[in-house]
């Protein structure tokens, strides 16, 4: 086995490779402005850090959010153009599971919450019975409509809100090595992975006007 994990769903471009026992090579740069720019020159990092080409991955995991429209599907595409190329299967994760599987070992037997931002003022967000345990389905919210009962939480959208999650803990973003030592467990555990697929959760920013002027011809 040697996965190729990456993720876009958060402002980190991160990318991992996994031998099926452990990570070998891994990279994250924090930019949300560059995903496109920068996913591909970290994909050839860890290549390089690895010293394999491309062509011996076996499979692609890829975080499919909640994240923002356009640097999710970042990610997305080149997963889906990555195993399209190779002949060989995508995984989708959670990037909420994640997070939460790279939890500190203080709050990993949980329960706990993982809550990144969503921009507009609102978090994606999901609870945890542990780690490796969600028991609720991704949502997006406003901070000050959650009640999650002084629960320790880990992300950027809780850092961002301590009014709401009063005990925020580090991870702040996503690790494309936590994705993948995911991934590997559940696959050498003989579980099926998701589809990758985006949760999107809410339409893109970028939208036509709804009352535009239509210019014709004379």
């Amino acid at each position: 086995m040697l996965l190729l994990a990456l993720d876009t769903a958060t402002p980190a471009v991160t990318v991992a490779l996994h031998d099926g026992m452990s990570v070998i090579a891994a990279t994250r740069q924090v930019d949300a402005r560059r995903h496109g720019e920068l996913l591909l020159p970290a994909v050839d990092r860890v290549l390089a850090e690895a010293g394999l080409r491309l062509d011996a991955v076996t499979g692609i995991v890829v975080g499919v959010g909640p994240g923002p429209y356009t640097g999710l599907r970042v990610g997305l595409m080149t997963a889906d153009t990555f195993g399209l190329a190779l002949g060989i299967p995508v995984h989708g994760l959670c990037t909420l599971d994640g997070l939460a599987y790279a939890a500190d070992s203080s709050i990993a037997d949980g329960p706990f919450v993982v809550a990144t931002d969503a921009r507009r003022k609102e978090v994606y967000w999901a609870r945890y019975a542990d780690s490796r345990t969600r028991v609720t389905e991704p949502a997006v919210d406003r901070p000050g409509e959650l009640d999650i009962g002084g629960l320790p939480a880990v992300g950027a959208g809780a850092l961002l809100y301590p009014d709401t999650f009063p005990d925020a803990r580090e991870p702040e973003h996503v690790s494309a090595a936590a994705l993948a030592s995911l991934a590997a467990e559940r696959l050498a555990a003989g579980e099926e992975l998701e589809a990758p697929r985006p949760l999107y959760l809410r339409r893109p920013d970028a939208q036509v006007p709804k009352n535009y002027k239509v210019v014709t011809p004379k």
